[in-house]
């Protein structure tokens, strides 16, 4: 085990150091420019767009899709990562996260239109993702075949040990509680609701992530307000560590950064091709309006959420503290500033955030299990992987777990990158379709004539205005 996770390391410290960092700031540079920044002009009208009634009664609305794709986005990375980013990089690795987001939030909007121009029908609802547009729009199949195997193991099996993990780690120090007892628990609840289909994913996320985010927000914002005359020195000790050619707590400048942007990527999910799965799944009458919804869940995710907890973490000094890592140092952070009342709290919004995370993830994992094939068999051997793994992460040595899944997570956001890159300009008409149609004062829509496509004719779901 120690070989492996070494051998893991070494390959995960060479793809993110070296290749996916200079990458997801290059495309979320190129996509900002492309797009005359569609993720800073169109904030209000995104917010708007999570109202857009198109879809409530086919299926899945722009909404659920949202929620679906944010339940997966906030996780893990939002507590644990956050405080694994700090601890390693310090201070200024928050800046970077805060860059990669805002960079980020183009690629998001490019990715996620995409999925919704090359969906496909799948009965009453939509499904489609990276793997789709690679075959169908760029008539790489091989490429498909790859990123589905890849995010499936990554986000069905990894990341949900991922996870289980943090959990249990966090009802093990709030509660004291067995993590193999929690563990089963949690495989159990799993099995219910993956075994429910789409809707009952969609449903579930509607219900749970709204209500989660805006019980953590307000807590941290007590947290903040409390110590509100902390608050500069704080972004000045963020600022200054960003830039700083001292070396950070876990390293040098280049780990701020490097630590920064992995996690940031871990958390938001920019241009790692596992928001669009979902985005795909979602009725609208323009692709591009997924494409703005997915956008800001990026920002709701690591502008919002991410900074609340690292605001709690740098207030309450804790990450100075040896031995404390991962979801243990966010729990200790609350405790310092609010009571003991202030690790459970953290234990139940892990569990909450974390489960949200492994059902949205399992729906990644589904929509490319049938890609690849259409045989419930298949889907119904990944559903049994998928409860194993949850079990398996529960119990599982931490550092291993997340090894894995940045290796993992490095390998399917460069296959989607460079997709992405071939595509783009597919994106770009459909925003500049989308924006003539708003200067109008059209309620926009599309059709596949609207814009030149590569391969038309594999466009199966825009033949009329209305998906």
């Amino acid at each position: 085990m120690i070989f492996l996770n070494n051998a893991i390391s070494f390959l995960k410290g060479f793809l993110n150091n070296y290749i996916l960092v200079a990458l997801l700031l290059f495309t979320g540079i190129y996509f900002s420019i492309r797009t005359n920044f569609v993720q800073l002009r169109y904030i209000r009208h995104m917010i708007e767009l999570l109202t857009d009634s198109v879809g409530e009664k086919k299926g899945v609305s722009s909404f659920k899709a949202f929620c679906m794709s944010t339940a997966s986005r906030v996780g893990t990375g939002n507590l644990a990562g956050v405080a694994i980013a700090i601890s390693v990089g310090g201070p200024g690795s928050i800046f970077w996260m805060w860059v990669v987001a805002l960079l980020g939030g183009a690629s998001s909007f490019v990715e996620s239109t995409l999925a919704q121009i090359y969906k496909v029908k799948d009965g009453e609802a939509f499904r489609g993702g990276p793997a789709y547009y690679m075959e169908r729009a760029l008539n790489m199949k091989y490429m498909g075949i790859f990123f589905s195997i890849l995010i499936t193991v990554t986000f069905g099996l990894i990341f949900n040990s991922v996870q289980s993990n943090t959990i249990t780690l966090a009802f093990e120090e709030a509660f004291q509680f067995n993590r193999l007892i929690v563990g089963s628990i949690l495989a159990i609840f799993t099995a219910i609701i993956i075994f429910g289909g789409v809707q009952r994913i969609a449903n579930f996320s509607a219900v749970v992530v709204p209500i989660m985010a805006t019980l953590y927000i307000l807590v941290s914002l007590f947290v903040i307000i409390k110590n509100i005359g902390m608050i500069p020195q704080i972004f000045s000790d963020i600022f200054s560590n960003a830039f700083s050619i001292k070396p950070a707590i876990g390293g040098t400048f280049g780990a701020v950064i490097s630590t920064g942007v992995q996690r940031g990527l871990f958390s938001n999910e920019a241009g790692m091709g596992s928001a669009p799965n979902a985005a795909a799944s979602a009725h609208t009458s323009h692709p591009a309006k997924q494409g703005l919804v997915q956008t800001l869940g990026v920002f709701t995710d690591t502008i919002i959420i991410c900074s609340c907890t690292a605001f709690m973490i740098l207030i309450s000094k804790v990450h100075t503290i040896p031995n404390l890592n991962g979801i243990q140092l966010t729990q200790n952070a609350l405790t310092s500033q609010v009571g003991s009342w202030g690790g459970i709290f953290i234990a139940i919004c892990i569990l909450l955030f974390a489960f949200s995370s492994i059902i949205g993830n399992y729906y990644y994992g589904e929509t490319n299990i049938e890609f690849l094939s259409t045989n419930k068999l298949w889907l119904n051997l990944y559903r049994g992987f998928v409860i194993g793994m949850v079990f398996f992460g529960s119990i599982a040595e931490m550092k291993f777990i997340w090894n894995t899944a940045d290796l993992f997570m490095a390998l399917m956001t460069i296959l989607n990158i460079i997709a992405i890159l071939l595509l783009g300009k597919v994106a770009f008409s459909a925003l500049a379709d989308y924006d003539h149609q708003k200067k109008q004062g059209l309620d926009p829509t599309f059709s596949k004539n609207n814009i030149d496509l590569p391969n038309p004719q594999n466009v199966q779901c825009w033949d009329d205005d209305l998906n």
